[in-house]
């Protein structure tokens, strides 16, 4: 069998993070006040015009590099409409070598910090989140840009559904957690317990298990969850 050659995860943290609380409070008490990017505002309008086209359920495949998780998560959800998301034009440009014959996907170049923001203001609700395999940015100087530490978390939480994540990085997802109970939700981490040797979902999944890493899952029902000022926020004109 093909082995990787991806090493281990090294953080200088002893566990999570000492600001961990203050800061997932911080965020959760008002709004992202960032300004939107010209290029996602467009691109959202756009992904909004074709998901409601289609009609189905919406899912996010959220950080979905050359989108193969995007493909897998089609075929696997039939009768929903995916969403994949990331920042880079070089990842989705790939995206042809794992393309296949689901039809009820698109992909797209969009900052999320912005993405999620713009859905949460006109309201969309997903079924399911998928959030596969984050950068960890294992230093404690870093925290702020792991998810549950960034300003855009709530809005994550407001977009509700069935969160699932996945991660070699197991203090990630421990910290999700606990920012999620921080927040007044519950979210079950476990090991990841893969199907078969063909189940994997994206290629950093294939390569850290090809690897010998153990990989891990965080789910959660973010089903209704809302913020006191959640109904104060607006779309702006395309």
């Amino acid at each position: 069998m093909i082995q990787g050659n991806s090493r281990t995860v090294e953080t200088n943290q002893q566990g999570l993070h000492e600001r961990l609380d203050d800061i997932v409070r911080k965020h959760l008490s008002g709004p992202f006040q960032k300004p939107f990017h010209d290029a996602t505002l467009e691109t959202f309008y756009r992904l909004k015009e074709a998901w409601q086209e289609d009609g189905r359920p919406l899912i996010l495949d959220s950080c979905c590099g050359v989108g193969e998780s995007t493909v897998n998560l089609a075929e696997r959800h039939p009768d929903a409409f995916i969403l994949g998301l990331d920042k880079s034009d070089m990842r989705i440009e790939k995206h042809d070598s794992y393309r296949r014959t689901a039809d009820n996907y698109r992909l797209a170049r969009v900052d999320l910090n912005d993405f999620w923001r713009l859905a949460v203001a006109d309201g969309w609700q997903l079924t399911h989140h998928y959030i596969l395999y984050p950068n960890p940015w294992p230093k404690a100087t870093h925290f702020k840009r792991r998810w549950h530490g960034a300003a855009v978390f709530p809005y994550l939480l407001m977009l509700g559904g069935q969160l699932q994540m996945r991660s070699n990085f197991p203090l990630y997802l421990q910290e999700f957690q606990r920012a999620l109970e921080v927040a007044g939700l519950n979210g079950e981490f476990s090991p990841l317990m893969m199907e078969t040797e063909d189940s994997d979902i994206t290629p950093f999944e294939r390569k850290y298990r090809l690897s010998g890493q153990p990989l891990y899952r965080l789910d959660a029902n973010l089903t209704g969850f809302t913020l006191p000022w959640q109904a104060a926020l607006s779309l702006p004109s395309a």
